[in-house]
Order: C-alpha cells, then sequence, then structure tokens
C-alpha cells in the first residue's frame, strides 16, 4: 500500500514522461540485440552493418542539432511528437524493405537504433525537462529514475529479439519475415510512446514560451562547450561499441543464438537499471565527477579484458561486471549539465552536449565493422575501451574543482555555483 501511494504521489507530467521512456526503450532493446544480426542474415557485411548502425546515429545526431536550437521556438511538447513520429516512420521502413538504399535512408530520417540503448533528441529533450518538474536537491534522482526506467525497458526489450525466431519456428514463417514483423511492434511502441506526449501539460512542459529565443550566457555557453567537447571524445569510443556489434562479436566469437543473445542483454540492462540507484547513493557521497570518471574507468577495463577470455562463460562474466558499472556516469553526468546552467539554458545544454555525442558515435560503427571484418573481430572492444578511459581522465582534469549547487562549493575555473533559493540554478 505504501509503495502504491508513492507511485500515485509522483506529479502528472513526470508518470507522463516516464511512461513515453518506457514504451519507446522496449523497441530500443530489442533493435540494439537483433539489428546486426538480422542484417547478417540478410546477407549484408559486417562493413554495411556498420554503415547502416552509423545512418541511424547520423539522424539522432541531425535531429538533436534541431533540439538544441529550435525546440524552444516550436514547443517541446510539437517537438517530441514530431520527433516520435519519424521513429514511427524508420520502424515501417525496415518492415517494408531491404533494400540497402532503402535501409540506409529509413535509419537515418527513422533515428532506428542499434545502441540498445536511447541516447537521442528525445531523451535530451526529456532530460532537459525533468529537473524543471522537481526541486534542486531531488534533480539528480528523477533524472536516475528516468535512466531505470529507459533500462528496464531496453531490457525487456532484449528479451524480446528472441520473438523472430520463436514466430519463425511456432508459426512456420521465413525468419526474415519474422524480423520483420518484429520491426512492426517496433513501430507501434514508438506510435504509443508519440500519443503519450499529448498528455504532457502546458505550463510545465514549456519551459518558455514556443516562438521566444533563449539566451544563453557566456559563461554557461563555455562550461556546455568544454563538457561537449570532453562528451564527443566519450562517443568515440562508445560508436564503436554499439549493442548490436557486441551482440554480433558473440554471435560470431561463441555461436550464442537470437534467444541467447536477448537473454544476455536483458541482464546487462538490469545490472545498468540498478546501478543507476546505486550512482544517486555514490553522488551524495562523493559528488557527481567523481562517480562519473571512478566507475566508468573500471567498466573499460572490465569490457578490454572480454575478448582476452577463453569460454563464453568468463567472456559474459565479464561483460556484465561492465554492464553493471558502465551507465552509472549517464543520470549523473546529465544532472552535472543540468546543474551548471541557468533553468532556462537546459535545453541547451543537454541538446548540444548530446548533440556532439551523437556526431561522435555515429562516426564510427563504420569504422567498427571495417575493422571487425578486415582486421580482427575485437578490435572494436580494445579501441573503444582505451578512448573511454582517456576521455574519463580529461573529464577528472578538467571538472573536478567545478561543483553542482548542491555540493555546496565554488569552482576554481571563474564559474562562481549559487546555492539554489528555488528550483533552479546554475552558472551566476
Amino acid at each position: 500500500m505504501n509503495l502504491m501511494n508513492r507511485l500515485l504521489s509522483i506529479p502528472r507530467n513526470l508518470k507522463v514522461v516516464y511512461s513515453a521512456a518506457l514504451l519507446r526503450s522496449l523497441g530500443v532493446g530489442m533493435t540494439g540485440v537483433f539489428l546486426a544480426v538480422y542484417l547478417a542474415r540478410a546477407g549484408f557485411s559486417a562493413t554495411w552493418i556498420g554503415a547502416i548502425v552509423a545512418a541511424g546515429l547520423a539522424g539522432s545526431a541531425a535531429l538533436m542539432a534541431g533540439v538544441s536550437f529550435y525546440a524552444e521556438r516550436l514547443g517541446r511538447r510539437k517537438s517530441l511528437a514530431i520527433m516520435g513520429g519519424m521513429t514511427v516512420l524508420g520502424g515501417a521502413g525496415f518492415a517494408l524493405t531491404t533494400n540497402t538504399v532503402g535501409l540506409v535512408g529509413f535509419a537515418f530520417l527513422g533515428m532506428v537504433n542499434g545502441m540498445g540503448t536511447d541516447r537521442g533528441p528525445l531523451f535530451a529533450l526529456e532530460q532537459a525537462l525533468l529537473p524543471e518538474m522537481v526541486s534542486e536537491e531531488r534533480r539528480t534522482m528523477v533524472l536516475s529514475w528516468h535512466s531505470l526506467v529507459l533500462d528496464s525497458g531496453h531490457a525487456v526489450g532484449a528479451l524480446a529479439a528472441g520473438l523472430p525466431a520463436l514466430v519463425s519456428r511456432l508459426l512456420g514463417l521465413d525468419l526474415l519475415a519474422s524480423y520483420r514483423l518484429a520491426f512492426g511492434l517496433y513501430s507501434l511502441a514508438n506510435l504509443a510512446a508519440c500519443l503519450v506526449y499529448f498528455l504532457l501539460s502546458f505550463e510545465s512542459a514549456e519551459g518558455t514560451l514556443p516562438g521566444r529565443a533563449t539566451a544563453i550566457s557566456d559563461k554557461s555557453r563555455a562550461a556546455v562547450y568544454k563538457l561537449a567537447a570532453l562528451s564527443s571524445i566519450d562517443s568515440l569510443g562508445g560508436g564503436l561499441l554499439v549493442d548490436s556489434l557486441i551482440a554480433y562479436w558473440f554471435f560470431r566469437r561463441f555461436g550464442i543464438s537470437e534467444s541467447g543473445l536477448g537473454l544476455i542483454f536483458f541482464t546487462g540492462h538490469l545490472l545498468n537499471s540498478i546501478s543507476y540507484l546505486v550512482a544517486v547513493v555514490l553522488a551524495r557521497r562523493i559528488g557527481l565527477v567523481n562517480t562519473m570518471v571512478f566507475t566508468h574507468i573500471p567498466s573499460s577495463l572490465f569490457l578490454m579484458a572480454v575478448p582476452l577470455s577463453p569460454s563464453a562463460p568468463l567472456a559474459l562474466a565479464l561483460f556484465f561486471a561492465r554492464e553493471a558499472l558502465v551507465e552509472m556516469d549517464v543520470p549523473t553526468r546529465q544532472s552535472y549539465i543540468l546543474a551548471v546552467v541557468k533553468p532556462g539554458e537546459r535545453t541547451f545544454a543537454s541538446g548540444v552536449t548530446n548533440l556532439t555525442r551523437n556526431l561522435s558515435r555515429a562516426a564510427t560503427p563504420t569504422l567498427a565493422g571495417f575493422l571487425m571484418q578486415h582486421l580482427a573481430l575485437a578490435t572494436p572492444l580494445y579501441l573503444g575501451g582505451g578512448i573511454k578511459i582517456l576521455y574519463d581522465l580529461l573529464l577528472f582534469a578538467a571538472f573536478r574543482h567545478l561543483k553542482p549547487p548542491e555540493e555546496k562549493e565554488v569552482s576554481t575555473g571563474g564559474w562562481e555555483v549559487e546555492r539554489p533559493s528555488g528550483r533552479g540554478s546554475g552558472v551566476s
């Protein structure tokens, strides 16, 4: 009864955002596991698989630019609905064609996600909305719950990646036809998420009135651009390590089937989900930047050890250790970015940092596929992990002294952070 009362007490707009995120993440989790395997079964080379995955990430990056600079003018609810409609289009395209050019085009326009995690423009705009619905002290918590909801959906979606093979066996359908049905389900889930956005109340959804530009202070702009530049380094490594390509590595290295891969990534996303709540506790004790860095470096080391494993069980144990740590920096990083700017600058801050992440992430899956095909299957795991460790070290060096308001510190880099008097604060 106590849990039910707590659920009922959640503000309406939080419920709307969380519900839309859950619906969208079901499809993202599913495509993250089976996209590359489906394309391989359809006869595409590893290089073309990487190119199609990259096209989806490039489309996400292009829409992220729109979020950064135009979402406040157009209106947040309208922006969410339009981008949601484009994801419906992407899934429908994959359900209807196997033409190479068509798949690249639909992947781009529909932001078809081969990462297995949702870090696109819808995610960025939702994250900009959430801190304005709660007090400053609850900012990291609501962002962590948002990430937890997303990864719960990713986990269930990953488990559903075994559906095409199951449907093929039970109904006697061609396996590729079963995959196309799964893309139809992906579109339906995204359509439902798109419709949910219309339930957002205008007052809470629109941080600034549609049609009005948001002025960004020079100090906030400098902080955001510096964080964005560092984030782009992290995402260069992340583009080499998208779920669809890691799933492809397990498929090729150990012959694990789609149903087995679904279970693996279901477990991984569950570990991600648990880690978000742990990240909140850690951040309160050691700070947001320390939580980001000192959980992320071990996760990369675990991943780099995966291809050295002589057996599938050991490789999976290391992979799961990585999954228990790798996502702790997501809510803490976003909370940190949104804390060091003013409330009216949050859509810009979230959009720009996620834009650079998406641009960098889109640049490397094609390279990953090429390296897997022409150099060694495990090359992206080593290279991606190394790049991520470099990012962590640079981030710690650059931002360890700039504290968010709740950590009650004054930075050394020229940015004084005020203690909030109400719901928002930021760089003064």
